[in-house]
C-alpha cells in the first residue's frame, strides 16, 4: 500500500497509513509534469483538475465526495482508504459500518491551501476486503461546506472506467498531483492478507508515494472520481506487504515492480440511498457486507 509515512518503515505499505511526513523527500513525486505535447485534433476535451474538495488526513489523503443522486442538504461524505482508518487496518474479511468517529480533515481549495477543518460524525463504511475504501459521514452538509468555504464536492462516477482513460491522482496530504492513464485492470490484486478485485493499474507515470493513500483518482475528461488510490509494488516482492501482485483468473501471478494501483469506486453509489444513507441491502449493491 502507499503507506503512511512512518508506516512505510514498519509493516504494511498500503498507500498512506503513515504519520506526519517530517523527513519525506519532495523529489520523488511526479507532480510537475514535463510540458505536454500539443493535443491532437481528435483528443477529447479535458477539465482542469485541481485540489478543490480534497482533504488531508493525519496519515493519508482523501476527498469530499457526493453520489450522483446526493442533494445539497445531505450530510457530506469523505472518502479515503480502509487502511487509513484511525483504528488501524481492518482484517481480511472485516467490514466496518456505522462506527462513531470524530476524526478531522483539512479541506483544501483549488490551489491546495487549507481553508477549513471538517469533522466526522461516524465511519459510515470501511473495508480492505475486495476493495480498500473508507467513507466518513461528516457533521456538515454539502450546502454548509459550500456556504462556509466556497468548495463543492467531487462526484463519484457510477460507471466503470476504461483502459486508456487519462487520470490524475490528487493528494491532499502532499498537495501534489500525479498524471497518467489507466493501463488496465488486475483481476485480483493480492498484498499480504488482503485481496482486492478488479483493481485499476496505472501507467508508470503515476509514481505515487506514502501519504497518497486515499487520494481520489479523477477522470480528466469528466472531472469525476473513478477510483481511490491505494497501493503499489515497491521493490519487486511477490504478494507481500508493500509489494502487491496481480493474480489472473487462471491463477497466473504477475509482479510489476514500480507500478501503482487504485480501487474502482463506481459500485459505491449503488449502496447508498436517500439522504446519503448507507443501505447494503439495496438491489445491485456489491460492496462487501459485515
Amino acid at each position: 500500500m502507499n503507506k503512511p509515512l512512518l508506516a512505510a518503515l514498519a509493516t504494511l505499505a498500503v498507500t498512506g497509513v503513515g504519520v506526519a511526513p517530517a523527513a519525506a523527500s519532495p523529489a520523488s513525486p511526479a507532480s510537475p509534469a514535463s510540458p505536454a505535447a500539443p493535443a491532437s485534433p481528435a483528443a477529447p476535451a479535458t477539465r482542469a483538475v485541481s485540489f478543490a474538495g480534497t482533504v488531508a488526513l493525519s496519515n493519508c489523503s482523501g476527498s469530499v465526495v457526493r453520489l450522483p443522486a446526493s442533494e445539497d442538504d445531505d450530510p457530506a461524505l469523505v472518502m479515503s482508504n480502509g487502511h487509513c482508518l484511525e483504528t488501524g487496518f481492518p482484517a481480511a474479511g472485516e467490514v466496518v459500518v456505522d462506527q462513531p468517529s470524530s476524526r478531522t480533515f483539512g479541506l483544501l481549495n483549488a490551489s491546495g491551501s487549507r481553508v477549513g477543518t471538517l469533522r466526522a460524525g461516524k465511519i459510515a463504511y470501511a473495508t480492505m476486503t475486495d476493495t480498500d475504501v473508507s467513507l466518513y459521514q461528516l457533521t456538515s452538509t454539502y450546502a454548509q461546506i459550500r456556504g462556509s468555504y466556497g468548495i463543492s464536492p467531487l462526484t463519484l462516477d457510477d460507471s466503470r472506467p476504461a483502459a486508456g482513460t487519462a487520470i490524475t491522482v490528487v493528494s491532499g496530504y502532499w498537495k501534489r498531483t500525479y498524471a497518467c492513464d489507466v493501463d488496465g485492470f488486475a483481476y485480483r490484486l493480492k498484498e499480504g492478507e488482503w485481496t482486492w478485485k478488479d483493481s485499476v493499474r496505472y501507467t508508470s507515470a503515476c509514481q505515487t508515494i506514502g501519504g497518497t493513500s486515499g487520494s481520489p483518482v479523477v477522470d480528466n475528461a469528466t472531472g469525476e472520481v473513478v477510483a481511490v488510490n491505494n497501493t503499489g509494488n515497491e521493490d519487486g516482492g511477490r504478494c507481500t506487504d508493500n509489494n502487491p501482485c496481480e493474480v489472473a483468473e487462471d491463477g497466473t501471478v504477475t509482479v510489476r515492480e514500480g507500478i501503482n494501483y487504485g480501487q474502482q469506486t463506481y459500485r459505491i453509489p449503488g449502496c447508498f440511498g436517500l439522504d446519503n444513507k448507507l443501505d447494503l441491502s439495496r438491489s445491485g449493491c456489491a460492496l462487501p457486507k459485515p
